[in-house]
């Protein structure tokens, strides 16, 4: 499946015997009956099969590095072949709809939610929980991807040594819970979430199972950049290494090292593997009295205090041994080979490689495999473990902290494995999302920087709808790679008068003055935006869809953001379960009526029965402003009250103003002019008043479109709004009424 660092000295390698075991193993995968469309190589083929074998760890070693040497040819060759593109005749490949679970979380059905409660107290989601009708309710609402959050077995307050887990000390723990980006063994899953603790790999393999059978592919997170502060895996496969197990502890940083520790250098030169000098202790960080270890309960680990000679630099990188209270305390930072003054220890990947394959990217790794860190191989032994479980994808957690050359090293290696898996990573600098992209090999990035945060500042009125179309415009080269979303676990709910209160007043947005419920449909504009775009995936948070509000006080975690650090129930959620029948039979008219539109809106959006989504886009914002806001929509406007007044002065005689956008989206046969499916999308933000639009579609448009002047009928497939388009003289002109919050998809009939 994976392989050990070739270039760990200390493993004393019985060549002999590896080599006539891996012979055999690539026999048998060479008599196997091969799947249709598969392009597992020998390699993997011969890798999946170790972990499964009795060899030493001195034996799999060798063995890893011959399988390497068989398949060298083969990888070497990818150098200069790139994969042919599909045919016609291939199954249409719809636009993912990523629907995120907080799997802790998902199925709870008790509604206690006491602050800092127990599980015995407030209750928690199993694998099990999510069965056939949940799956069946997921599929329903036109999702194809399902991020089951907080599956590996992280740290945690909870007894578990009848299965021989270790307890962790709630003083490096956030939350009862604990924070799901703490891991504490990569190769289980979270006790918490098993009807049999023991039995819990199995049945989230179970779970994985179901929701193959449901037509859903499975997300699982990898947290690259930083472990629980207390790793230790009880159930790594033979032959595999713990992070920091064979670190040298007297250094600063070394190479091969697993983690950095805090160690004083006694004098400054150039030597790779750093200098010795005076370690110290980690300290625990004074924490606030509302942050204090299970609420200010005083069990025996919580004392202030926690074992660990020399200090780790902390998660967020911290140096320091005791941590600040903000800081990522619980965890500590993953070394990559970046030595601490920021140069890098490792083969850099040349700027070519941005236009190059992933079979390509895999090659060159191949060849510079005694240079990688120990890290990288670890994180490959991981990510390579899960796909064999029939994971199909994962979401990296901070993926910028992590150097992208790990990144084209990681992700080659799994689409070598899985073509077809799905790479999702958190990135928010926009400077790094090319590298990450075309360097580091991701399949999607977060568009949270740009059309998220603008989509936000439009919805609270501080900012005009041209910024959609200049976002849009900023990334319109990588926009197929940039996944939008307006939920997700570190985001604030949209249900929540805290989603604007922020940006309208100068509350804080964890006041507890702004916890309150309010009606979720004002963002109903921003979704049928986020979602029709682009040809990027849409993500959706549970519970968004129903308008959660997340309105509690859990303990740890804080309103307004439904909590990843507490056992906690999710209101509007648990209505739409219904005690596990999943047809919302407790939930409110206002619940069921969002969940419709949601389900409406995301079945569009995949492209199955709207293919011009995964079509092109074409930008009617600055053909229906004045040619004063015409210009400003080319801007990247601040978020000032006083810009949004200055454009709101300037509206039309179209009646399109700075709370209107609109876009076309079409379908285009590749290497043809033919055209099929024409979209016109308007969408109304304001909440208070009605448009009388006269929206204009420029020659340029109606060009491209391939139409003569005339009359043409336009139906609406979101809502049920009634216009045509009218074309003379080459320009086209389509009139229409918008409710407040309303929106509409406009086919070109033909």
């Amino acid at each position: 499946m994976s392989f050990l660092s070739p270039i760990d000295s200390r493993v004393t390698q019985s060549q002999q015997a590896a080599k006539f075991h891996i012979v055999a193993l690539l026999t048998k995968a060479a008599k196997a009956p091969q799947r249709r469309h598969s392009r597992q190589s020998s390699l993997s083929l011969c890798l999946q099969s170790l972990f499964n074998g009795s060899l030493s760890s001195a034996a799999l070693l060798t063995a890893s590095l011959f399988c390497l040497s068989a398949n060298a040819n083969a990888s070497a060759q990818a150098l200069d072949n790139e994969l042919p593109p599909k045919s016609e005749s291939e199954v249409m490949t719809l636009k993912p709809v990523v629907y995120q679970i907080f799997t802790r979380l998902y199925g709870n059905k008790n509604p206690t939610n006491k602050p800092w409660g127990t599980i015995a107290d407030n209750g928690v989601g199993k694998f099990n929980d999510i069965d056939d009708v949940a799956l069946n309710s997921i599929k329903d609402l036109g999702v194809t991807h399902v991020w089951y959050t907080g599956v590996p077995h992280h740290a945690l307050i909870g007894d578990y040594s009848a299965i021989g887990v270790s307890a962790d000390d709630p003083d490096v723990v956030k939350g009862r819970a604990g924070s799901p980006y703490a891991v504490k063994d990569y190769y289980n899953v979270n006790p918490d979430l098993a009807v049999n603790p023991a039995n819990r790999l199995a049945e989230f393999e179970a779970l994985i199972a179901r929701t193959h059978q449901h037509g859903l592919k499975v997300i699982i997170d990898i947290v690259p950049n930083h472990v629980a502060r207390h790793y230790k895996s009880v159930s790594k496969p033979q032959g595999v290494r713990d992070f920091g197990e064979d670190d040298d502890t007297s250094l600063e940083y070394a190479k091969n090292n697993n983690f950095y520790y805090v160690v004083d250098k006694v004098d400054v030169n150039k030597d790779l593997m750093g200098t010795k000098g005076q370690a110290h202790a980690f300290e625990v960080p004074s924490l606030p009295a509302g942050l204090k270890p299970l609420g200010g309960e005083a069990p025996p680990l919580s004392d202030g205090k926690f074992d660990e000679f020399p200090a780790k630099w902390t998660g967020n990188g911290s140096r320091l041994a005791k941590p600040d209270a903000n800081d990522w305390y619980e965890t500590v930072k993953i070394n990559y080979g970046v030595r601490p003054d920021g140069t890098y220890d490792f083969p850099r990947l040349p700027a070519k490689f941005a236009t190059f394959t992933e079979a390509q990217h895999y090659a060159f790794w191949q060849q510079h495999l005694a240079e990688i860190p120990s890290s990288w191989i670890k994180f490959n032994q991981i990510a390579q473990y899960w796909l064999a479980k029939g994971v199909d994808g994962f979401r990296y957690d901070m993926a910028e902290m992590v150097p992208v050359e790990f990144w084209s090293y990681l992700n080659s290696q799994i689409k070598h494995t899985n073509p077809d898996a799905f790479i999702l990573a958190e990135v928010y600098n926009p400077k790094l999302y090319r590298d990450y992209i075309q360097l580091g090999k991701m399949d999607y990035l977060y568009d949270k920087v740009d059309l998220y945060d603008t989509l936000k500042a439009v919805m609270a009125g501080k900012t005009s709808t041209a910024n959609i179309a200049a976002d849009q415009a900023k990334v319109q080269d990588i926009e197929s790679h940039m996944l939008h979303f307006l939920e997700n676990h570190d985001e604030q709910r949209i249900g929540n008068a805290s989603f604007l209160a922020s940006l309208q007043t100068n509350i804080s947005a964890n006041d507890s003055a702004t916890a309150q419920a309010v009606n979720p449909n004002y963002a109903l504009p921003a979704m049928v935006v986020s979602a029709t775009i682009g040809t990027s995936p849409t993500l959706v948070y549970f519970g968004q869809e129903v308008g959660e509000a997340a309105i509690g006080n859990p303990g740890f975690g804080h309103a307004s953001r439904t909590s990843i650090f507490d056992y906690v129930g999710v209101p509007a959620h648990q209505r739409w379960m219904n005690n596990g029948k999943f047809d919302g039979g407790q939930s409110t008219a206002l619940e069921k009526s969002l969940r419709a539109y949601y389900q409406k809106l995301l079945k569009l959006s995949t492209g199955q029965t709207a293919p011009a989504l995964l079509g092109q886009y074409y930008s009617l914002d600055a053909a229906n402003r004045s040619k004063k806001n015409a210009t400003q929509s080319h801007i990247i406007e601040s978020n000032s009250a006083q810009s949004m007044s200055t454009q709101k002065s300037t509206a039309n005689e179209t009646g399109y103003d700075d709370s209107t956008f609109a876009f076309a989206r079409f379908e285009t046969i590749s290497g043809t002019s033919k055209q099929t499916q024409k979209l016109i999308i308007v969408s109304n933000f304001s909440q208070t008043k009605s448009k009388a639009l006269q929206l204009k579609l420029p020659k340029e448009l109606i060009r491209q479109w391939q139409l003569k002047d005339g009359v043409f009928p336009l139906m609406d497939l979101l809502e049920d709004h009634a216009a045509k388009l009218v074309i003379k003289e080459a320009e086209g002109l389509v009139q229409m009424q918008l409710a407040p919050l309303s929106s509409a998809i406009f086919e070109l009939e033909n």
